[in-house]
């Protein structure tokens, strides 16, 4: 008997509690997750590299010609070269190429994916080959547009991406604003990101509070409704926190225009930068017309 219950697998194992995991824990878990990885980006932000150490204009210009570059191209090899460019400017600037291929390589492979795998088959061409029993013909022309479509998203979204993690988000903001972007627009992107972060936060709190009252594991139908009512709960916190936030920033002398304490200042480097990148893209523009 004794060696019985010795040999049954422990109930604190971490393959058992992974199973015993229901909605709460993982609802916490995933939020937990969403905030280490701003953090992470942060940190990213503050590293000495070399999009880092660039003025937020010139990344937000010179990387906005490149995104455009990518999409008008209508030669894969050019757009596979910015493709080789973002990898680069990627190591230059000390972003991990396995971070960049999980978190944004394959999510971009499923999604576009999606999008893509049907044109194989409904784009009107030269037939390759049939697929067995569905006898779907697939063509030159749809796997053609497929991998431009894939490969357009992948480079455009590598390099927008690069612009995020090695810049911090109030120094895009007021780049874009130099760059003469409508204040509201700018004002709602930036008023989005903080509340993202408070909305994470407190649901995190909720769902923790909710944790911890609980004693054993609810059923579907009870994880459902705790779903809906926590949803509830925080678009009502949301709204009121909002209009409290506005009276707090009116009260402060908001008048539609946010200002920042940074003062951006253009060296030398940023301007060779600038100049490289226009190079680059118009190189692209050309080659891939």
């Amino acid at each position: 008997m004794t060696q019985s219950i010795a040999s049954m697998p422990n109930a604190s194992t971490p393959s058992s509690r992974r199973r015993r995991q229901g909605f709460i824990e993982r609802t916490v878990h995933s939020l937990a997750d969403a905030l280490e990885q701003a953090l992470y980006a942060e940190e990213i932000a503050k590293a000495d590299g070399f999009l880092q150490g660039l003025d937020p204009r010139v990344k937000v210009v010179g990387l906005l010609l490149l995104v455009v570059a990518a999409a008008m191209a209508q030669s894969l090899w050019v757009i596979g070269a910015l493709f080789a460019v973002a990898v680069a400017l990627a190591l230059l600037s000390h972003v991990p190429i396995r971070r960049l291929a999980t978190r944004v390589w394959l999510g971009v492979l499923f999604f576009t994916g999606v999008l893509a795998v049907p044109a194989i088959f409904v784009t009107p061409g030269v037939p390759l080959l049939r697929l067995p029993l569905l006898n779907w013909p697939v063509t030159a022309q749809g796997i053609k547009a497929a991998l431009y479509l894939f490969t357009r998203v992948e480079t455009a979204t590598t390099l927008s991406v690069l612009l995020m993690l090695c810049t911090p988000w109030n120094h895009v903001l007021k780049a874009l604003r130099v760059l003469h972007v409508p204040v509201i627009f700018v004002v709602i992107l930036g008023m989005t990101y903080r509340y993202i972060f408070v909305l994470l936060q407190t649901a995190a709190d909720m769902f923790e509070s909710r944790q911890s009252r609980l004693v054993g594991r609810l059923d579907g139908p009870e994880q459902r409704r705790l779903a809906a009512a926590s949803v509830g709960v925080l678009l009502g916190k949301s709204l009121q926190l909002s209009s409290e936030v506005y009276l707090a920033m009116l009260a402060r002398g908001y008048r539609g225009e946010v200002h920042t304490l940074d003062d951006f200042k253009t060296q030398p480097r940023d301007w060779l930068a600038l100049a490289g990148f226009v190079i680059v893209a118009a190189c692209a523009f050309w080659l891939g017309r």
